[in-house]
C-alpha cells in the first residue's frame, strides 16, 4: 500500500505520522506522479506550526509541496506529461509519500537522465529568487533582453536554498554577484560565481571596498537588520532592495517585501510563470542544486528537524523509494 507523511495537529517535527493510504487515481486533467525525491522546506515546519493558520478542521495536514518522480497515470484531457515521463511537480499537496496526485499544470517534464534529487528542490527556492530578480528590476525583460546585464547585485544569504538560486540567475542574465555568507560558507558562493563576503560587524565597509560605486540592487534572503541596513546603504534606492524575510524591518524601511509574510507580495502569478523558463535552465544545466541528504519517509521527523535547524548545508530531501542512482542521496 502507498504511504503517505501526514501531521495530527500543530505542535512541530513531533506532530508527523507515516500512514497507508488507498492507491491513487487521477482525475480529469490530473497526473499521479510515483516520487522519487520529495522536498522538505522551512515553509513546511511553520504550517505545521500553526504559523499560517491553525485551522482544526484542516487536519491532519499533508505536507509536501514540491517533488520529483515518475509519471504512473494521466487523467482525461491530459496530452502532457505522458506515463513514464520523468517530472519535477510544484505546487502539489501531500508531496511526502510514494505517490501523489496534482493537476498536469504543476508538473514539468524532465530529461530521463536528469538528477530528479536536485529537481525535487528547485521550484521553491527557485520561484523565489525569480520574484526577487524582477521585484528589482533584474528580471528577464521581455523578448529575452536581460536587464540585469551589467548590474552590481548583493545577495545576502548567498548559500542558502534561495539564495543559491537567486545568484545563479542573476549571474546568467549579466550581473556581477556580491554574495554574503558564513566564513565556511565563502568557497560555495564562489564556486557558484559571486564574490563572497563574511557577513557579520565591519559588514558595511567590506562591501564598500568591493563596491566603492555601491550597487544596483540588493536581496535580502536572511532578514537581518544588518542585511537591510546595508542594502539600504549600497544601494541609495529603496525601490532596488528586496526581502524575504525582514517584514516588520523592511516595513520600516519602505522595501519590497516578497512571500507569505505580513504585508508582502506573494507575487502568485509571476511565480507560476517561472516554473517552465526555470525547469528549462535547469534541464540544460545551467541551474544546480545543493543538496545536503536523503531520509527514508520513516525518518520524516528527523528530516524535518535538521530543516528547521536553520543550517541543513543544502536541500534536504523524502526519498521514498531507495534507487540504484546514488545522485538521489545528494
Amino acid at each position: 500500500m502507498p504511504r503517505r507523511v501526514i501531521a495530527v495537529e500543530y505542535t512541530g517535527p513531533e506532530a508527523l505520522r507515516l500512514e497507508e493510504t488507498d492507491p491513487l487515481g487521477p482525475g480529469e486533467g490530473q497526473v499521479v506522479i510515483a516520487v522519487r525525491a520529495a522536498a522538505l522546506n522551512p515553509a513546511d515546519g511553520k504550517g505545521i506550526q500553526g504559523q499560517w493558520g491553525a485551522d482544526l478542521t484542516k487536519l491532519p495536514l499533508r505536507p509536501g509541496s514540491e517533488v520529483a518522480g515518475v509519471v504512473t497515470a494521466v487523467g482525461g484531457g491530459v496530452t502532457a506529461p505522458r506515463v513514464g515521463d520523468a517530472v519535477v511537480a510544484f505546487r502539489v499537496v501531500g508531496g511526502w509519500a510514494d505517490e501523489v496526485r496534482t493537476s498536469a499544470a504543476n508538473a514539468f517534464r524532465l530529461p530521463a537522465d536528469a538528477d530528479l534529487a536536485q529537481a525535487a528542490g528547485l521550484l521553491l527556492a527557485g520561484t523565489t529568487a525569480w520574484h526577487l530578480l524582477e521585484a528589482t528590476g533584474l528580471g528577464a525583460g521581455t523578448a529575452g533582453a536581460d536587464t540585469a546585464a551589467g548590474r552590481t547585485v548583493i545577495v545576502h544569504g548567498a548559500s542558502g536554498a534561495v539564495g543559491e538560486l537567486a545568484v545563479q540567475l542573476a549571474v546568467l542574465r549579466g550581473a556581477r554577484v556580491v554574495g554574503t555568507a558564513s566564513e565556511r560558507n565563502q568557497d560555495a558562493v564562489r564556486a557558484l560565481g559571486a564574490e563572497p563576503v563574511v557577513y557579520g560587524p565591519g559588514l558595511e565597509q567590506r562591501l564598500r571596498a568591493l563596491l566603492p560605486d555601491g550597487a544596483d540592487a540588493a536581496l535580502d534572503t536572511v532578514g537581518t537588520d544588518e542585511a537591510i541596513d546595508t542594502s539600504l546603504a549600497l544601494t541609495g534606492d529603496r525601490s532596488r532592495v528586496a526581502t524575504i524575510a525582514a517584514f516588520a524591518r523592511g516595513a520600516e524601511a519602505g522595501i519590497h517585501l516578497l512571500g507569505g509574510g505580513p504585508g508582502a507580495d506573494p507575487g502568485s502569478a509571476l511565480r507560476a510563470a517561472a516554473r517552465g523558463p526555470l525547469v528549462d535552465l535547469f534541464a540544460r544545466g545551467a541551474l544546480r542544486v545543493r543538496v545536503a541528504d536523503g531520509y527514508p519517509l520513516e525518518r520524516a521527523r528527523e528530516a524535518l528537524e535538521r530543516v528547521m535547524s536553520g543550517h541543513p548545508g543544502g536541500k534536504v530531501l523524502l526519498v521514498p523509494t531507495a534507487l540504484p542512482d546514488r545522485r538521489l542521496l545528494g
